[in-house]
């Protein structure tokens, strides 16, 4: 090779070095863009933007959160809820109330009390503390709920939390919810608008319409919850 064909075939190199750093310069620059767009992106998304919560308790009524799901046609996905009610705070516990029905059949109540163990079972091991209570339903019974529970566990554990959020509509716990605020405690009411007391409103510091977030905690249709039995659970 003689000293000019050297010379072009650097000159190639050169020009061709220089086209590579300039597009991975394009490309950098593209990802920082990218990036500085994401933290508006999911500014925008959260609930309590700018908000000191502290630690977080969490009472969840069971039963009105199924009511309201089944209203919204809304499938829960219960880790992304519990990441959306404990963001720009630390969880001190979250309670999950929920009753169970004993007075179906015995072949119907065993099939509706495995699936229920499976999905209580699964709730415990990924962050919920579950409570329990047995009910049995008549003509003359009223629909099974754990206001005492909730209310006592709300109040027990005030000088422990600094924000509670209470995931019902039930007016009857606003006496809890105001018994807790008089403490010094933030209270955020978590539920659907129609399905949720003026009065359980107006003791709150803070109300979410469930409708509002429901597109952040919607179950992923292809994602399963790897419910066990209790028969084959080993408990």
């Amino acid at each position: 090779m003689n000293l000019s064909s050297f010379t072009q075939e650097k000159e190639k190199d050169k020009h061709l070095k220089q086209e590579s750093q300039w597009q991975e310069r394009q490309i950098i620059n593209h990802k920082e863009a990218e990036e500085n767009n994401k933290p508006a992106t999911a500014t925008s998304s959260l609930l309590f933007q700018g908000v000191h919560r502290g630690r977080v308790a969490i009472f969840i009524d069971g039963l009105n959160l199924l009511q309201a799901a089944l209203q919204l046609g809304l499938e829960i996905d219960y880790l992304k809820l519990l990441c959306r009610l404990t963001e720009n705070s630390r969880l001190l516990r979250a309670f999950f109330y929920t009753g169970i029905d004993h007075s179906r059949s015995p072949a119907m109540r065993l099939r509706s009390h495995e699936k229920q163990q499976g999905f209580l079972f699964w709730m415990r091991r990924n962050g919920y503390r579950v409570v329990t209570k047995e009910f049995q339903i008549s003509e003359n019974s009223k629909k099974p709920n754990l206001n005492v529970e909730i209310a006592v566990d709300m109040i027990n554990l005030a000088p422990y939390y600094d924000t509670a959020v209470l995931v019902s509509g039930d007016g009857d716990l606003a006496y809890a919810v105001n018994a807790v605020s008089s403490t010094g405690v933030r209270v955020e009411v978590v539920s659907l608008r129609a399905l949720t007391s003026d009065i359980l409103i107006d003791v709150a510091d803070y109300f979410v319409d469930l409708d509002s977030i429901k597109k952040h905690i919607q179950k992923d249709s292809k994602v399963g919850y790897n419910y066990r039995h209790l028969s084959t659970s080993g408990l």
